[in-house]
């Protein structure tokens, strides 16, 4: 870490396999590769061990977090190099009958600092005939989640959470200056959303906002966005990947936080109010705890 509190970070655009053996290979030397290029923090997209959409196939391979070993060597890895190790979601082993969607924030002695279950699950129908369902699959998360860094707090989200504001809000008045939004964005919502989406929630936060994302057409058929970003407090996007997977890096500046929230302060400007004649709907609670 340098003395002027500046850091360098990483995003990995990966291309996940259908298994977590060649999928933690390609990880692997994505990390490196950031390493050498100076990085300290690294982000991996989301589902970084396995893209797989068949539920059998999908159970056939999961382990529990104590027995994955993506994790195992990924902690490794990240003692071996001594960075901070941000692996953007591992599908893991809940039950027999769910698996979990967990992000993995590892430090430089390889301990996990930190972990977060996605909340918000992609249930949807796209036009063209595209449909998921990750709920069938996957046990939504209940609680949000934000961690130390050497340089500042780090909220943790994954993916579809980014469409959900009031959780962005919620990190940011919790004390988040960066924000970690690893995904794995389709090509058709992607191209529509992913830019807008990720620059509001960072001019919204005034916060960093950090998203590895998985990139082009995979095993299993489906098509991930790409574009990895790292976007400072005022919106501008300060890195950029494209559609095949490698690395970005971007040096950051933790002060630009403060230096944007004092010109345009609407977290200390937020209001309680009440909604007119509303209708009947969920209580939308967001509820944060801190890591030890």
């Amino acid at each position: 870490m340098s003395n002027d509190r500046s850091f360098t970070a990483a995003m990995m655009q990966m291309r996940t396999a259908l298994l977590p053996e060649p999928s933690l290979e390609q990880g692997t030397r994505l990390i490196r590769e950031a390493v050498a290029q100076g990085a300290e923090y690294v982000q991996t997209p989301e589902v970084s061990n396995m893209m797989q959409l068949n539920r059998t196939a999908l159970f056939a391979q999961l382990k529990s977090e104590e027995d994955d070993p993506s994790l195992k060597a990924y902690r490794a890895l990240a003692k071996e190099l001594g960075i901070h190790l941000h692996i953007g979601s591992l599908a893991l082993r809940f039950s027999d009958e769910k698996a979990v969607n967990r992000s993995f924030l590892i430090g430089p002695d390889g301990t996990v600092l930190a972990s977060y279950d996605k909340i918000h699950m992609f249930d949807i129908d796209l036009p063209g005939g595209e449909s998921y369902r990750e709920s069938a699959n996957y046990q939504p998360g209940e609680t949000a989640v934000i961690s130390d860094l050497p340089w500042g707090r780090l909220g943790l989200t994954i993916c579809y959470d980014v469409r959900f504001p009031a959780l962005y809000r919620a990190l940011a008045e919790s004390g988040a200056s960066f924000i970690s939004v690893p995904s794995a964005f389709t090509r058709k919502t992607g191209e529509a959303h992913w830019h807008t989406l990720l620059r509001a929630r960072a001019i919204e936060t005034g916060c960093f906002v950090f998203a590895a994302a998985q990139c082009g057409l995979h095993e299993n058929k489906r098509e991930t966005f790409g574009h990895s970003l790292i976007i400072d407090p005022w919106g501008e996007i300060l890195a950029e990947g494209g559609v095949e997977p490698g690395v970005i890096v971007a040096r950051i500046d933790p002060a630009r936080v403060e230096t944007v929230r004092q010109t345009i302060p609407s977290l200390q400007h937020g209001r309680r109010f009440g909604i007119a004649d509303p209708k009947a709907g969920p209580d939308h609670l967001h509820l944060v705890r801190g890591s030890a």
